[in-house]
């Protein structure tokens, strides 16, 4: 945990991965980036620094996750994007212009365009965005079962039946209660 604020639930998906900078979305939502300075520090975990970023951009970002959490639960339950969703998601795409680059090491890398480029940032966050919704990669979008949660997450397990967006928060509390109940039913 940084300064009070929760950690980040990073995942190896970066456009799902950005719509958990808010959880427990049907509980008591849990807001992971409320500054400025913690969308930086989202961004830089996320291989995609930025050395500043105004309320602004945060209020951009937060439209775009919204956006892409909006589009990635329609695609979940098979149904249409909502079409402002799509313009967000869109719009913040088209105006991006991060380059992806080989490494040495062989891997892709995001350079923006300057350090202070959150907008760079949120096209590779878009692009990516578009790239899972729209079914170009390889997995499945799927809401998580904790009725709390209902996150988007990207399933990329070979069966393609994961049930929860995190196995280490939703998934231990619903086996939790799961076990919890069920002492209860048979105390002996």
């Amino acid at each position: 945990m940084s300064a009070g604020f929760p950690d980040f639930r990073l995942g190896s998906v970066l456009a799902t991965s950005f719509t958990a900078t808010l959880t427990e979305r049907r509980g008591e939502a849990l807001e992971r980036i409320p500054t400025p300075h913690r969308l930086v520090d989202w961004l830089a975990v996320s291989g995609l620094a930025v050395d500043s970023c105004t309320g602004a951009q945060l209020e951009l970002a937060r439209e775009l996750r919204e956006s892409i959490h909006a589009a990635a639960t329609a695609a979940a339950i098979h149904a249409a994007p909502p079409a402002s969703a799509v313009r967000i998601i869109n719009d913040r795409s088209i105006q991006g212009r991060a380059a992806a680059v080989l490494t040495p090491e062989g891997t892709r890398e995001w350079r923006l365009s300057s350090p202070d480029c959150v907008e760079d940032a949120l096209g590779v966050i878009a692009a990516d965005a578009i790239g899972v919704i729209s079914g170009e990669r390889d997995g499945k979008l799927a809401l998580c079962a904790s009725p709390t949660c209902q996150a988007a997450f990207f399933d990329t397990s070979q069966s393609r039946t994961r049930k929860w967006c995190d196995m280490g928060t939703c998934g231990n509390r619903q086996k939790k209660a799961r076990f919890n109940a069920n002492q209860r039913k048979d105390p002996g």
